[in-house]
C-alpha cells in the first residue's frame, strides 16, 4: 500500500504527440520538481522519454516548477484535485488572485453544468457509430446553448474539442475546422505564452486548413504553432519535425500558385 501511494503521488502521465494520455511512468528525478499553476517549465514526451523544457527566462537561483494538473479548471477545482491527490494547497499568484475564474465559468450556470456533465460522461469511442453518437450529443448541446454560453466557458470549450475530435474521426473535415477555429481564441486566453497544448491545437487546425486547400490561412496557423513548439518541444522532437514538413509543403504550394 505505501508503494501504491508513492506511485500515485509521483507518477507522470505519458502523452503522445497530440497530448493525449497513453499511460503512466515513474521518473524519480523529475518527481523532485514542485508544482505551480503558472510554472516556468513544461513536460513533454518523445515516446517514453520525458523532456523537461523551460518556457520562459529563468533567473539564477529560481526554482524550476511544473504543473501537476490540467490548468483548465477554476481555482477551487484545482485546489480540490491537488489536495485529493497530492495533499497540499497551492498558493501561487494565480490561485491567490483566482485569475480568469470569471471567464472560465461565464454564461448561464445551469447550462454549463449540463455541458460539464455531458463532457464527463464521454468515454473514448471505439466505433464509427460511437463517434456519431458523441457528435450528435455535442451538436445538440452546442446548438441549444447558443447565446447562453460563450466559447470561453471551459466546459463549452471542452465540448467544442470533443465535437472537433468526433468530426475528425468521422472525416467531416469542414465541420471539424469550424469547431477547431472556435477553440483558438479560448486557447490563447487560457494558455498564453508558450504552452504545448496550444501549439498542438494550432497544428491540428492548421492541418485541417491545409486539407481544405486554405493554404494562406494554414501557413499562418502553422507558423504560430511553430513559434510555440520550438520552445515547448524543441526542434529535434518528432512532432516538430512533422510540423516543419507540413509548413514547408504549404510554403512550396504557395510559391507555385
Amino acid at each position: 500500500f505505501p508503494l501504491f501511494l508513492q506511485v500515485t503521488c509521483n507518477c507522470f502521465t505519458i502523452s503522445n504527440g497530440e497530448m493525449q494520455d497513453v499511460g503512466v511512468g515513474l521518473y524519480p528525478s523529475m518527481s523532485l520538481l514542485n508544482h505551480s499553476c503558472d510554472p516556468n517549465c513544461v513536460i513533454v514526451f518523445e515516446g517514453y522519454q520525458l523532456l523537461l523544457r523551460s518556457i520562459r527566462e529563468i533567473r539564477i537561483g529560481e526554482e524550476l516548477t511544473i504543473s501537476y494538473i490540467e490548468s483548465l479548471m477554476p481555482t477551487s477545482e484545482r485546489q480540490k484535485q491537488l489536495m485529493r491527490q497530492y495533499c497540499f494547497e497551492c498558493d501561487c499568484h494565480l490561485c491567490q488572485n483566482q485569475e480568469k475564474d470569471t471567464e472560465k465559468l461565464a454564461g448561464e450556470e445551469h447550462a454549463w453544468k449540463d455541458v460539464r456533465d455531458a463532457v464527463n460522461e464521454v468515454r473514448y469511442p471505439k466505433s464509427k457509430e460511437d463517434w456519431e453518437q458523441v457528435l450528435s450529443r455535442c451538436q445538440n448541446l452546442l446548438s441549444s446553448n447558443m447565446g447562453r454560453l460563450p466559447d470561453t466557458n471551459i466546459y463549452q470549450l471542452k465540448m467544442l474539442d470533443c465535437a472537433m475530435d468526433a468530426c475528425i474521426n468521422l472525416e467531416s473535415w469542414e465541420e471539424a475546422l469550424y469547431y477547431g477555429n472556435r477553440t483558438l481564441g479560448p486557447y490563447g486566453l487560457y494558455y498564453p505564452g508558450f504552452h504545448p497544448l496550444r501549439a498542438v491545437q494550432l497544428m491540428r487546425v492548421g492541418k485541417l486548413q491545409y486539407s481544405q486547400d486554405m493554404f494562406p490561412q494554414a501557413l499562418e496557423t502553422l507558423k504560430q504553432a511553430y513559434n510555440i513548439m520550438k520552445v515547448t518541444h524543441g526542434t529535434d522532437h518528432s512532432l516538430m519535425q512533422a510540423l516543419m514538413e507540413l509548413k514547408e509543403q504549404c510554403e512550396a504550394i504557395m510559391r507555385i500558385q
